[in-house]
């Protein structure tokens, strides 16, 4: 019979603070993301987990990312917890939730082990495999937030004090540092520090001029941490897919022609992801890695960059 989880109220420390601990630290902080599967056997994504275990602070845990409906990230994030012994970040979206299950979601995950959130507006259903649901999006990330910092301080979205315990929640958010609107860039992302956002993970990045200046121009007048998004590129013709299908993304020409030239795209897409780390290393406090579907490469990459077991 397996025993359920004990609460993180029952405890004298979670027992997931890794992360936590390793901000406190300053040091290079390592990030890598999984997709729970689209189903209820949570097999693959175990396995591509297994491998992570040493080698990343913790793993992010999808949302139905893009809006393709995949299993539930808080269930997702406790089998790996509780079955790999690996730390997660489990991203919560509004797109699908209105203040009263995005409440009761947070509660469950914090019950059940659960002590980092990435809070996320979420993508649009229009891009999906459901564009006929309907969308929620009660909150958006920064109201998302301030409500999470409510339920840290033992109150609930109106204010008013939990009767049965709060939450204790490390909290990050998302950010665009080539986002085309500088100043819209440098607003938004106050309002996630101000909203209490303790850590910050970028989307793909591919021009690192732009990251150094956002980072020296915008983010180093807050501390908190940039994991910057380094994505694992298959192939040219899995970065054309990303120019067109994914909002914000520009894989640049040399990019893609690299890719065309190489005997192998896989092992030429692992080096330029190397290279990205050890540039990204110089400019800020982390990397966040994006291998959709073949997370087994990552410590391989991560050797390529000299990265250290941790």
């Amino acid at each position: 019979m397996i025993e359920p989880p004990q609460s993180v109220f029952e405890q004298s420390e979670p027992p997931f603070t890794k992360f936590r601990k390793a901000i406190a630290n300053k040091e290079f902080l390592i990030t890598a993301e999984v997709s729970p599967p689209k189903g209820s056997d949570p097999t693959h994504m175990l396995e591509q987990t297994r491998s992570l275990k040493g080698r990343v602070h913790a793993v992010n845990i999808t949302d139905s990312s893009r809006a393709v409906m995949s299993m539930s990230p808080v269930a997702a994030s406790v089998l790996i917890q509780q079955q790999i012994g690996i730390e997660t970040i489990c991203q919560i979206a509004c797109r699908d939730r209105n203040r009263i299950a995005l409440q009761g979601d947070l509660f469950g995950a914090a019950a059940l082990g659960i002590t980092n959130i990435l809070a996320l507006t979420g993508d649009p259903v229009k891009a999906g495999d459901s564009p006929d649901a309907r969308s929620v999006f009660d909150y958006e990330s920064v109201r998302l937030l301030q409500l999470i910092q409510k339920l840290n301080q033992g109150l609930d979205a109106n204010g008013k004090a939990l009767p049965h315990q709060g939450t204790n929640f490390l909290v990050g958010a998302a950010v665009d540092p080539q986002s085309p609107s500088w100043s819209g860039l440098q607003k938004r992302f106050e309002r996630k520090v101000n909203a209490g956002a303790q850590f910050f993970q970028s989307q793909l990045i591919t021009d690192f001029d732009r990251l150094d200046k956002f980072v020296n121009q915008i983010a180093n007048q807050s501390d908190k941490p940039i994991l910057a998004g380094i994505f694992l590129i298959k192939s040219a013709k899995n970065a054309l897919f990303l120019n067109k299908f994914v909002p914000g993304v520009q894989i640049p020409e040399h990019i893609i022609d690299r890719l065309a030239k190489a005997k192998s795209p896989l092992q030429e897409g692992m080096a330029i992801a190397a290279e990205q780390i050890q540039t990204a290393r110089q400019i800020c406090q982390g990397v966040h890695i994006m291998a959709i579907k073949a997370e087994h490469l990552i410590p391989e990459i991560l050797d390529r960059a000299g990265v250290a077991v941790l």
